[in-house]
């Protein structure tokens, strides 16, 4: 195995815009071997796109997105290579599914005080009627004129202190890493560069993390720049941390990485991968060589 594999992406059980199926199929047309399908609090695409993988002779990895609240702020834990029907895991995730909903349906309310009636019902059609993010909220509302792109929606209207901003009550810290530990999962902190958070915060983050079970840091990333993936790359082999990388892909309007183009993990970095069972090259040349057998 020698592309990089993909450890974060979203489909339309989450806030993506492509089905698992669609997902998975868009995969293989770039060329991509192993890819995790790892929605936002919620496992429910798994089933349609082990389904596609395994027709395609594609690695699907199991994992999922975590919503976290950690002193004051909303981080995510990836879950990956994990038992998606693992019990507790998705008793976990239902309560997160079930806070969702109810965010959901407070940030319609507030949006309607400030003149903009409708919103939860048209962000749910941006859904599919599953689990609606403020990202359904977003495509709605540059669709009924009142932002020009995602970005400036939620500038305007999502983030602190403006209109539609709920505070987010997610779970702890240590109870996502026990979730992915319990499912067979190993844990780490997505994205960290979006965080903004200083050096010593972030070591006090990786420190509580590690003490909770995580074990990895997502170096390369959809929004993380060169700089940042060489700064957290650096930051895995100072602290022992496994390295992961994927592109946060949400559909091909996605505005960082489109499947199949992530660059390598900086020299140094051990990846998340390495001593996976079964060993993930050994299985990616097994799906490589199906591929070509229905070739």
């Amino acid at each position: 195995m020698t592309q990089t594999p993909d450890l974060h992406t979203h489909s339309t059980a989450s806030d993506g815009t492509l089905t698992p199926d669609a997902l998975i199929r868009r995969a293989a047309r770039a060329g991509v071997e192993v890819i995790a399908l790892t929605d936002h609090d919620t496992t429910a695409g798994w089933a349609e796109a082990e389904a596609a993988a395994h027709e395609l002779g594609i690695r699907l990895i199991a994992g999922v997105e975590i919503s976290v609240s950690w002193r004051g702020r909303t981080l995510h834990i990836l879950g990956l290579n994990l038992d998606p029907r693992e019990p507790q895991l998705c008793a976990g995730l239902s309560e997160l599914v079930d806070y969702r909903d109810w965010r959901a349906e407070e940030i319609g309310r507030r949006l309607a005080k400030q003149g903009i009636p409708g919103a939860y019902e048209g962000a749910k059609t941006f859904s599919n009627g599953r689990l609606i993010g403020r990202t359904h909220f977003a495509r709605y509302l540059v669709a009924q004129g009142h932002a020009r792109d995602l970005r400036d929606v939620f500038n305007r209207f999502l983030v602190s202190g403006k209109p539609g901003h709920v505070s987010g009550e997610w779970t702890s810290l240590e109870s996502a890493t026990r979730w992915i530990r319990g499912a067979g999962g190993r844990a780490v902190i997505a994205h960290p560069a979006r965080y903004k958070l200083t050096r010593s915060r972030l070591l006090t983050l990786i420190g509580e993390f590690r003490e909770c079970g995580g074990v990895g840091l997502e170096v390369v990333s959809g929004s993380h720049g060169r700089d940042e993936v060489l700064t957290f790359g650096a930051l895995t082999r100072e602290l022992g941390l496994y390295a992961s990388a994927g592109s946060d892909f949400h559909g091909p309007d996605n505005p960082w990485f489109d499947l199949g183009r992530l660059p390598a993990l900086p020299a140094g970095c051990v990846p998340i991968w390495e001593h996976w069972h079964p060993p993930l090259a050994e299985d990616a040349d097994r799906a490589r060589t199906r591929r070509l057998a229905r070739a």
